[in-house]
């Protein structure tokens, strides 16, 4: 027990080290913006601390973030350069006055270099890619937001990558416990471990709220809450994966499960929505409208649920850290990584709670829509 709790509190610490090496990062892009007059005067009672908050908030910000480079972590060096321990990633974007380009991150320098690329040039700015001049000037608003030409951007980012790897990575555990059961139904290997979630996911989430008809949707229920399990699990780990963390991707997510319930559908989940029966006339037309919006605002909870929970988890701990470093003091040092600590255990429940919660919701929403609704007119008819 003592060595896995120091083995926590290294990965704590490790994350820590991380978090204050890598505050610089997005800083250091300022100077390269053209920023407004007023923008460009910078007060001269600027404390130590205002900056290092500034600096902490930046750096928030930026690992909350997809990025086109996957980065471990960046070393500042005495003389203010940055080393970035880390690897490039395939950029491709499309601009519609140079068509297709192609390069690896590397090029960008994180955002230090101007590409020039088939006549024209582009600067990485605040991890966007935008049409730029040859100095790379970056055009802001009042509101600090560039105003430069964007490209439409198909780059592997960091955010790809993890979503590859992780179907990668599950195709190789579930493919192994797939072959493994043609030989014995005894588990081994990974599926000692993972067959009591799959065997709780379907007799007390798929049977329960789907019924008779949960086979068919019992591959989906597997795949979005293990998919949605490992990325939050990714999501602790101190290299800036927030993967759930990404509206765009969870939003994917929600839109499977909505697609999935409507062309699945009977016809009374049809015309409960419809035409309510049981109801005059006049609630019909009243009650139509209001289940035609239902039927998106259920798949908007679910990415709005996932994406708030493990948002907020991720600024919550890195604000905790961040604190260190504000305060510079013995019980800073003590009392912020101790809380620290206790709230990433709790970040280890919401990994799993939340991926509980999007795979009984959408079993729910099945279970509805494969509902056989008796009326008091019908069940007459079929006792007579």
């Amino acid at each position: 027990m003592l060595k896995r709790v120091v083995l926590v509190l290294g990965f704590l610490s490790t994350f820590s080290t991380s978090f204050a090496q890598h505050d610089a990062v997005v800083v250091s892009e300022k100077p390269v913006a053209t920023a407004p007059a007023h923008a460009a005067e910078v007060p001269a009672a600027v404390t130590e601390k205002d900056k290092i908050k500034k600096e902490n908030k930046d750096f928030i910000t930026h690992h909350l973030l997809d990025a086109h480079s996957f980065d471990f972590m960046v070393e500042k060096n005495a003389d203010g350069t940055e080393k970035h321990w880390g690897f490039p990633l395939p950029v491709i974007f499309y601009d519609k006055a140079n068509g297709f380009h192609a390069m690896m991150s590397s090029a960008f320098h994180h955002g230090k270099e101007v590409v020039e690329s088939k006549g024209g040039y582009y600067k990485l700015f605040h991890e966007k890619i935008y049409k730029t001049d040859a100095s790379g000037t970056i055009n802001l608003d009042e509101h600090q937001h560039a105003t430069n030409e964007k490209v439409l951007d198909f780059s592997i980012t960091k955010t790809v990558l993890m979503v590859v790897v992780t179907a990668l990575l599950m195709i190789f555990i579930f493919g192994g416990i797939a072959k493994s059961y043609k030989n014995s139904l005894v588990p081994t290997g990974a599926g000692k471990i993972l067959e009591p979630l799959i065997l709780f996911i379907r007799d007390d989430i798929a049977k329960p709220n789907i019924g008779a008809k949960y086979q068919k949707y019992m591959s989906y229920l597997l795949t979005i809450f293990f998919f949605i399990l490992f990325l939050n699990v990714f999501g602790l780990l101190p290299f800036g994966i927030n993967v759930t963390g990404n509206i765009a991707i969870t939003a994917a997510l929600a839109i499977f499960t909505f697609l999935i319930t409507q062309f699945t559908a009977n016809k009374n989940y049809w015309q409960h929505i419809f035409w309510m029966p049981g109801l005059p006339l006049p609630m019909k037309i009243v009650m139509m409208p209001i289940e035609i919006i239902g039927m998106f605002i259920k798949p908007f909870a679910l990415l709005i649920r996932l994406f708030a929970n493990m948002t907020a988890g991720h600024i919550v701990i890195m604000s905790l850290i961040a604190m260190i470093y504000v305060f510079k003091n013995v019980i800073a040092g003590v009392a912020f990584p101790f809380l620290t600590f206790v709230l990433y255990l709790l970040e280890i429940l919401v990994a799993f709670l939340q991926a509980y919660i999007f795979t009984m919701l959408s079993a729910v929403y099945f279970g509805m829509a494969n509902e056989e609704h008796h009326h008091e007119g019908e069940e007459g008819v079929v006792h007579h």
